[in-house]
């Protein structure tokens, strides 16, 4: 990504857009305040604040770079989780072929700040989007690669294409839905092979691959989520064999979120010899932050624990404003500060407002929240009073990313180091 891309960011200036921020901050670039190096306890910062370790950030991109050199894949990380061109830069810095969207707004944020590379994994049928697309291809070193899932659709995306004069064809992969009651995707091998006839037919598509999700799969186990994906390659040899994929330079066969991507390992190191070389593409996206729920239930190194360990690498800190019962306290976070989709936040541990001490969270469970209010249940072993921070885990670090612009880079001391720019 060019650098003069991300120097922008930094010359943005802080101002009332970012919340948490410290309050005289106001008019100060990024840069300039980055480079002041604030304590984020002691420097200024107004509660909520979300906080992003720099160390687990660090380990969690050099994992996934490791387990996909290790097992063969190309990686493109899906940058729906953090839309944040500050993270891309690392990721591509740390191996990865590209970024994933799903999309066209977040293709164009990826094109805004230099990305070269894009996967798109959904379908596009909207004229406006093609139109902006069909410009963007003039470029020759871009490589943007979408799913296709019908032939209506293919026949929407010839017209736009050729309509807005597009410079070359745009590169698709058919997507093989993972089941009946799953998400996109054509049903069927048959459908499959409709959808790859429409696209010879059109003049402004070329055919490179075959791709789909297996996070879809109805009653997702280890065993069918491998069957899936074997069905899947198997689709892609007979497109090979039936000769569709005779104008790219390589086969793309791409899957893999955040759950299974231990099986899609394992299933693509059986692709066979292909007529082209394959591009195995990996697209994981949640492990950038990891988190302390959702994801840490279903990571696969949890079954494989020998490749490693993601670390959660948010902590949401709120203050306790109110106290009115001993068996209840409030906190000033809620709803549009912390994720909550999936499970409610995790109190893990209490900075005490008097002595800046810190000390585990006992007695303290989030038990709902409201718009800018966090429930907590307290018990006997729970010395809290007002004025104490209290510092949360998250579960789903996409809906965790999207309620904050600006977020803290923060150092095991404390040190914010950076802030991350988000555009959702």
């Amino acid at each position: 990504m060019p650098a003069d891309q991300l120097a922008l960011l930094r010359h943005e200036r802080v101002d009332h857009r970012f919340k948490a921020l410290p309050p005289d901050a106001v008019g100060l670039t990024v840069g300039e305040l980055a480079s002041e190096r604030l304590n984020l306890f002691t420097g200024g910062f107004t509660t909520p604040v979300l906080a992003l370790s720099a160390e687990s950030l660090e380990h969690n991109l050099t994992l996934l770079q490791t387990y996909s050199e290790r097992h063969g894949l190309a990686f493109a990380p899906h940058g729906k989780t953090s839309m944040a061109p500050q993270l891309f830069a690392r990721q591509l810095e740390h191996g990865a072929w590209g970024i994933t969207v799903a999309q066209p707004h977040q293709a164009r944020v990826c094109r805004a700040h230099g990305i070269q590379r894009i996967f798109l994994a959904n379908e596009v049928v909207d004229a406006a989007a093609l139109c902006w697309l069909a410009d963007e291809l003039a470029d020759p070193d871009f490589t943007f690669i979408c799913y296709v899932d019908s032939v209506r659709g293919v026949e929407l995306m010839d017209e736009a294409l050729t309509r807005a004069g597009a410079a070359r064809p745009l590169g698709v992969v058919v997507e093989l839905g993972a089941g009946e009651g799953a998400r996109t995707g054509a049903r069927t091998e048959a459908e499959c092979a409709a959808v790859a006839d429409a696209v010879a037919a059109a003049p402004s598509l070329r055919l490179v691959g075959v791709a789909g999700y297996e996070g879809e799969v109805p009653a997702a186990d280890g065993t069918s989520v491998r069957a899936w994906l074997r069905r899947m390659i198997a689709l892609a040899v007979d497109f090979d064999k039936a000769g569709r994929f005779a104008d790219t330079e390589e086969i793309v066969i791409s899957a893999g979120g955040s759950a299974w991507f231990d099986a899609v390992a394992d299933v693509f190191a059986e692709i066979p010899e292909l007529s082209r070389p394959v591009l195995k593409l990996l697209r994981s996206g949640a492990y950038v932050s990891h988190d302390d729920g959702h994801y840490r239930h279903l990571t696969p190194f949890n079954r494989v624990p020998e490749e490693g360990a993601l670390q959660p690498a948010f902590r949401l800190w709120a203050q306790v404003v109110s106290r009115p019962s001993p068996e209840q306290a409030f906190i000033n976070a809620g709803k549009r500060d912390a994720a909550y989709d999936l499970d409610l936040p995790e109190a893990q541990v209490v900075r005490d407002g008097r002595t800046g001490a810190i000390r585990p969270a006992d007695g303290i469970t989030v038990s709902g929240l409201s718009d800018q209010h966090g429930w907590l249940r307290t018990t006997a072993e729970a010395h809290l009073e007002v004025g104490d921070w209290i510092g949360l885990g998250l579960s789903h670090p996409c809906t965790a990313f999207d309620k904050w612009q600006l977020i803290p880079l923060v150092e095991a001391d404390g040190t914010v180091s950076d802030y991350i720019r988000t555009f959702f």
